[in-house]
């Protein structure tokens, strides 16, 4: 496929994608609420939603469009894996030359992936984040439209996150998890000029690029790392500060269990943990959506994060000054809008008790 065949068909996915945000979620939920004072009921659970909505023909439409836009994104005609894959010799360049005495990147050819991990393809990537050379860069163009709404201001979203974890005490060693192509690591190096950041992910793609856009910036205070963010290899209390952006929806319960408490183990006494993900469903309409986004979207752990007791299991690892908050998905978003389909952005923060 040529350049302008592609760019103008992702530039049609992505205006679908914000009509399907705003105007067709606007119609079916309408049609909700007409349904629910015809029937004068008020629903409190997602099963009692789902015996209304799934009787209404724009939800079917609904959940079709979101499902086949992802499809096209990624593995259409002109999807984001074969734009890529005809392209890779040239699209590899540069990623994969580390200068001499480079020591930004390091990965691990003999780490073990997960089961669940390899088992599904999440996103709808086909492959997943992890298994070609050019996984990490159909990612970082992928989240250009994760959310249709911004635009070209999606970065915005992670370096106000960041703004929002400064606002309380500068770090000196951050622990970045599950840092993908470092959509969050590359603005905590950035604010944090004096600070060590490191990010680690099991995706060596992801981490190539992530370490090349580090290198193209001149930083020089941030490395990848491949490694499980469930044992990170680091030494206890080494870090004063351990984050996540979108990481904790995309693991098991076992998994996150362990992560929460390997972030405890490598926090100095004092230290903090912030997390950016999904969480915060203020209703039952709005928690039987996300459900089925991650049933359509390919990402099975999105419902039990959502389900889970965050609060009490971060408790239970011993960390206290537990904070959970919607987050904005921009400066000027009206989170109690009913007028656009938006993730459930949390902000998610814990202290580790002082010794």
């Amino acid at each position: 496929m040529n350049d302008r065949s592609f760019h103008a068909a992702q530039r049609f996915i992505l205006a679908a994608k914000c009509q399907w945000t705003t105007k067709l979620y606007s119609q079916l939920r309408r049609e909700y609420e007409a349904k629910c004072e015809q029937l004068g009921v008020q629903p409190k659970t997602v099963s009692e939603v789902a015996e209304i909505t799934e009787g209404l023909t724009t939800y079917h439409f609904f959940a079709w469009m979101e499902r086949h836009l992802q499809i096209a994104k990624y593995a259409g005609r002109y999807g984001l894996v074969p734009y890529y894959a005809e392209r890779r010799e040239q699209a590899l360049k540069g990623i994969d030359s580390v200068p001499a005495g480079d020591s930004i990147l390091e990965l691990d050819a003999k780490l073990k992936m997960p089961l669940y991990y390899e088992a599904t393809d999440i996103h709808q990537h086909p492959g997943g984040v992890w298994s070609d050379d050019t996984a990490g860069l159909v990612y970082e163009h992928g989240a250009r439209t994760t959310t249709p709404l911004l635009g070209a201001a999606h970065e915005e979203l992670h370096w106000r996150f960041v703004d929002e974890v400064g606002a309380t005490g500068k770090p000196t060693r951050v622990l970045d998890m599950g840092c993908g192509f470092g959509k969050t690591t590359l603005p905590l190096a950035s604010r944090f000029s004096d600070a060590e950041v490191v990010g680690v992910d099991l995706a060596a793609p992801c981490l190539r690029v992530g370490a090349h856009n580090a290198r193209k910036k001149g930083l020089t205070n941030v490395r990848f790392k491949q490694a499980n963010a469930a044992e990170t290899g680091f030494e206890p209390s080494s870090f004063d500060l351990v984050t996540s952006s979108m990481f904790l929806h995309e693991i098991p319960p076992k998994v996150l269990d362990r992560v929460i408490e390997e972030a405890y183990r490598v926090l100095q006494p004092g230290g903090r943990m912030v997390h950016l993900d999904f969480w915060y469903l203020p209703d039952a309409f709005a928690r039987f959506l996300h459900y089925g986004h991650g049933r359509r979207n390919n990402e099975p752990y999105m419902q039990p994060l959502a389900e889970l007791d965050l609060p009490g299991l971060m408790r239970k690892k011993g960390f206290t000054d537990i904070q959970i908050r919607p987050f904005k998905e921009s400066a000027t978003t009206d989170t109690s809008s009913t007028a656009a389909w938006r993730f459930p952005w949390t902000y998610i923060e814990a202290r580790k008790p002082a010794a």
